[in-house]
């Protein structure tokens, strides 16, 4: 008897660089993230930004992808559909200064129709059409 295929959880979050590595360096509202992080999914232009971060404090990066996808959060390849989406993001958004990886997090909230979960207060002013969740 052969095993039944496994079903994949559907995605609930979409994680900013920021509300991640709150998680990774135990920062204020980091905890909430470690339950989100099996339902959570995270673009690779931010995920660069997470091991930018680790590397500019001198921590190995070797391993901490399977670490976390072993925890459930999926890193999602960073399309040319989503650099026009996020492109798109700029006219409404450079009042507030958001960064092109902070778009890129925008973008596939908007794409995927999830929260975007972050510690950026900014993000929620902007008056988007996508959810901002604030982890702190």
């Amino acid at each position: 008897m052969s095993q039944p295929d496994i079903l994949e959880v559907q995605p609930a979050y979409v994680l900013d660089a920021s509300a991640l590595l709150a998680y990774l360096h135990l920062e204020v509202g980091g905890g909430t993230i470690g339950p989100l992080l099996s339902r959570s999914v995270i673009s690779s232009v931010n995920w660069a930004e997470v091991l930018q971060r680790a590397i500019s404090l001198n921590l190995g990066i070797q391993g901490r992808r399977g670490q976390l996808e072993a925890l459930g959060l999926s890193i999602l390849p960073f399309t040319a559909e989503d650099a026009e989406s996020t492109a798109l993001l700029w006219p409404s958004t450079r009042r507030g200064g958001l960064s092109l990886g902070d778009r890129a997090c925008l973008s596939l909230a908007q794409k995927l129709g999830l929260p975007a979960l972050t510690t950026d207060r900014g993000w929620a002013a902007l008056g988007l059409e996508v959810e901002v969740r604030l982890i702190r």
